[in-house]
């Protein structure tokens, strides 16, 4: 039987993963000593096919969308925070905008579902699908066809940083209730139960986090049966920005491009997406883990090892932006570090 393009590109990745631990190897230092990042710069060879991997240009981009179930009182926050909050990404007022620019990235900022009119704003692109999701506790978020053009909205996103030559794109969030999707996602896909998985979102108080967890608990129990179909749960329970960040991974495979993965909501979108198309967990890297308790979950069904921890949980890519840096020094490593045999430098082994 002839070998399908995914099983060619998958043996090219591990002969290139080979050459690139090699290469690794014979650098002018202790054999491991840079930990992570060696195994980062492995990975940055390996989805780019080559022993000279780059990150720049970098791109950033946050799809943003509003919830439904936000009515239900999941979030600290009211829902039009949502709306504001991409006039502020417009205005380059908000933290990712910031530390984007600090880390030499350019910000593209998406509209897929925010309930307003952003049509004012030229900083933003504007694909609206509609004016947020339905409330998911009372039934299923999306329609099917609401839940394609939202994917197609992620896929269209990666295309258009590709054409714009980004060789790596981080990506990131904003709707308010989103925390309780990627609840739902992350305890559907990890077999995880509600106390695992519903943490205090944007800073909900005790009293207000059982109300959560319970309407968590529900959602669980209504979907259980369907956990073993990533797109319906995800048509269910998802948002329209998860659904976006789910067709933008699953697009990268095909360009070779680095997808820096943000928080507890876009790793939701992750476990999805990587069940859709495990492909897309080679393209993967993780910025961080959130303070955020049901990402540690996420993190550990993925088998992924975040580049950092700080107690973040603010989303918005913010940590993607912060991971850019060290992911340009592994690549550099890799590209420019001298071998011991360029250094004129002895290896100290025997011979």
């Amino acid at each position: 039987m002839p070998e399908t393009p995914m099983s060619i590109l998958e043996k090219t990745q591990q002969t290139m993963a080979v050459a690139a631990r090699q290469a690794i190897d014979n650098k002018t230092k202790p054999l491991g000593s840079l930990g992570l990042v060696e195994t980062l710069a492995i990975q940055l060879a390996s989805v780019q096919d080559t022993l000279s991997p780059v990150v720049d240009p970098a791109g950033i981009v946050v799809f943003g969308a509003d919830h439904g179930v936000s009515v239900a009182g999941v979030s600290a926050f009211p829902a039009e925070v949502t709306l504001q909050m991409m006039a502020n990404f417009a205005a380059g007022g908000a933290a990712v905008c910031v530390l984007g620019a600090s880390a030499g990235a350019t910000l593209e900022v998406v509209d897929v579902g925010v309930n307003g009119d952003l049509g004012h704003l030229s900083g933003i692109v504007h694909n609206k699908i509609r004016a947020g999701t339905r409330n998911l506790a009372a039934g299923p978020a999306m329609t099917h066809e609401e839940l394609d053009l939202a994917l197609q909205a992620g896929r269209v996103a990666v295309v258009r940083a590709v054409t714009r030559g980004q060789r790596c794109l981080g990506l990131g969030e904003m709707g308010i209730g989103n925390t309780t999707s990627a609840a739902i996602l992350t305890g559907l896909m990890c077999q995880a139960d509600t106390e695992q998985v519903t943490g205090r979102g944007t800073g909900l108080s005790d009293n207000q986090l059982p109300l959560k967890q319970q309407l968590v608990a529900d959602v669980l129990t209504r979907l259980k049966p369907r956990s073993e179909d990533p797109m319906e749960c995800l048509r269910e329970a998802g948002g329209l920005e998860i659904a976006a960040l789910v067709g933008a991974m699953m697009e990268a495979p095909a360009h070779r491009l680095p997808i820096v993965v943000d928080g507890f909501i876009v790793t939701a979108a992750a476990l999805i997406a990587c069940r859709l198309k495990p492909s897309v967990r080679d393209v993967l890297f993780f910025s961080h883990q959130s303070a955020e308790i049901g990402h540690k979950v996420a993190l550990q069904t993925l088998q992924a090892q975040p580049i950092l921890q700080l107690d973040m949980r603010l989303g918005e890519g913010s940590a993607s932006a912060l991971a850019l840096p060290i992911l340009r020094g592994a690549a550099a490593v890799l590209r420019d570090m001298a071998s011991f045999t360029d250094a004129g430098v002895s290896t100290g082994e025997p011979g």
